[in-house]
């Protein structure tokens, strides 16, 4: 497919949702990068700054291995997945997301007891209350993207906009 000469590719989101019956907030994403895909986990692009963020809030070593990260995530509560379930993309860029379907989320609002949803930049938050608002009812909170495409917003604006996670 293209689109003004740029290759548009059908992603199909491959990770499942980290979570447990503990999990109180429930982070969303749009779906993972390119390198994220490579890497086979959540924000995998090094300059994605979300696993550093996280490590500061909770005042923990930032994570280099998913196990660690699964683990830094459970232990403090936090579920992780994405908003969209499969979509038309080119490269990375959030911008061009098309034909975008959602990853049903209601099972872990089932589940668990999920108190707070954040919507991790701007793009996350516009799908997510697209797509998911009206099945589930309820509210996201956006947060400051984490993304390297944020890099006006300092790692420490960001740890302090993310301590919300903590409340």
């Amino acid at each position: 497919m293209k689109d003004n000469d740029a290759e548009y590719t059908h992603i199909v989101h491959g990770f499942a949702p980290v979570w447990d019956e503990r999990s109180r907030v429930l982070v969303l994403g749009t779906l993972p990068s390119v390198k994220s895909r490579e890497e086979g986990f959540y924000y995998g692009h090094p300059q994605n700054r979300f696993w550093k963020v996280l490590a500061r809030v909770f005042g923990s070593p930032e994570p280099q291995r998913v196990e660690e990260k699964k683990a830094l995530l459970l232990q403090n509560g936090i579920a992780l997945w994405d908003v969209v379930g499969q979509c038309d993309i080119r490269l990375s860029a959030d911008s061009t997301i098309r034909n975008a379907e959602p990853n049903d989320i209601r099972p872990i609002l089932a589940a668990a007891d999920i108190r707070l949803i954040l919507a991790n930049g701007a793009k996350a938050k516009a799908l997510y209350d697209r797509l998911l608002l009206p099945l589930t009812g309820r509210e996201a909170l956006r947060m400051p993207s984490t993304s390297p495409a944020n890099a006006a917003c300092s790692l420490d604006r960001l740890t302090e906009a993310w301590r919300v996670i903590k409340e």
